[in-house]
């Protein structure tokens, strides 16, 4: 069997590239889109991957459009030679479902790895939550980290048979690189006081690029807050974001403003953090598996389990909300405790072995591997 996989960073397809790779009779083929081509090449070496197919993309200042076109039309050249027997492709990124619409022109089936996440409007996240909708359409195999994402595929009338829970391959990664001994120190954490709290800032969501002043001068509050916390901050590059951080923030004492960092640098980032606030997707899943709290600057979240379980608190863009969240968990210790030993309901470390079970049960005849239990797992740092 050979299976076909793409994304952009490879954080959450490495362990399944693994799992593949561990597993006798499977040729994984990886190709990768290139986006981001630092962070890539940084990540390929960390988890010790080779893609055979590099679509190489990114170009400057780059439309939906021109990702997408330009992913259909490597994708196809590279399909019609690789012939894989299934495309593995992960997420809620433009290039996935670009891919996934290649291999369906090729009458390839389709692996959908994160599958089932929502939020109740087509417009939020733009254009992560279309583009999940569509991959969801298009994918004959949908692989969800919770019971709850498997209940959105059900009621969009995706077969009970094409689904199974398997947790969600991030915590795979994180947990893997968080427990490494050679794990590097964060740029400038240097300039960290062990003593004081530690606040792991991103931001970089287009829906937030209008409110960024908000953001950053919400951030100015919290570092004047009487548990004198620290700010780390790897600012986005987008133009939406990188200047107006540095004019409001790069000389407030206590900000620490740094440029974008790589995927084992942040696992030891949030290893570091008291607690994160963000707006990205995979930190919500990944900061609870070390007991870190986080706020979600978002007005909404595709990821539910974690506000139910008590991991998350979602704090949208408003300025107050923001510091007034921030400084109850600094302030009230049982508030911080009930957050930091709250259940993680994303994942178990075995989601891509799951994965790889399933796979081989339907294409091979085996049998199929027990799902995710719903039930989660407690924090683990």
């Amino acid at each position: 069997m050979t299976v076909f996989g793409t994304r952009p960073d490879t954080i959450k397809m490495a362990p399944v590239v693994h799992a593949l790779n561990a597993r006798a009779g499977i040729e994984s083929i990886v190709c990768v889109t290139a986006q981001h081509r630092q962070m890539l090449d940084d990540l390929l070496e960390l988890f010790g991957i080779v893609p055979q197919y590099d679509l190489d993309i990114m170009t400057p200042d780059q439309t939906l459009t021109q990702i997408t076109t330009r992913v259909l039309s490597g994708m196809e050249r590279v399909l019609r030679e690789a012939r894989p027997d299934v495309v593995l492709v992960h997420g809620d990124t433009t290039t996935s479902t670009s891919a996934a619409l290649a291999a369906f022109y090729q009458h390839v089936p389709v692996g959908h790895v994160e599958a089932g996440l929502r939020t109740s409007e087509r417009w939020l996240p733009f254009p992560e939550e279309m583009n999940r909708r569509i991959t969801g359409t298009i994918a004959a195999y949908h692989f969800s980290p919770t019971p709850l994402a498997r209940e959105h595929l059900l009621r969009e009338n995706i077969a009970p048979g094409d689904i199974i829970v398997t947790g969600n391959t991030v915590i795979d990664a994180f947990l893997a690189t968080a427990a490494r001994a050679d794990l590097p120190v964060p740029p400038r954490f240097g300039e960290i006081d062990p003593r004081r709290p530690t606040i792991l800032v991103t931001a970089h969501r287009r829906e937030n690029h209008e409110h960024m002043r908000e953001l950053c001068e919400a951030m100015r509050e919290i570092a004047a807050l009487p548990q004198r916390p620290q700010i780390y901050w790897p600012v986005h590059p987008s133009p939406h974001v990188r200047p107006i951080a540095h004019e409001l923030l790069g000389n407030v004492p206590g900000v620490v403003l740094v440029e974008p960092i790589d995927y084992a640098h942040m696992v030891a980032a949030v290893k570091a953090a008291t607690l994160v606030l963000t707006d990205s997707g995979g930190l919500q899943e990944e900061a609870p598996c070390l007991g870190r709290p986080v706020l979600v600057m978002r007005e909404e979240t595709e990821r539910p389990e974690g506000l139910e379980a008590g991991t998350l608190e979602l704090v949208g863009h408003d300025r107050a909300t923001i510091v007034d969240a921030t400084a109850r968990l600094l302030a009230e210790p049982a508030e911080y405790a009930r957050m930091a030993r709250a259940a993680n309901p994303y994942g178990d470390g075995l989601a891509s072995d799951r994965i790889v079970s399933w796979l081989l049960a339907r294409l091979r005849g085996g049998a199929y591997p027990e799902p995710l239990p719903s039930a989660g797992v407690g924090s683990l740092g």
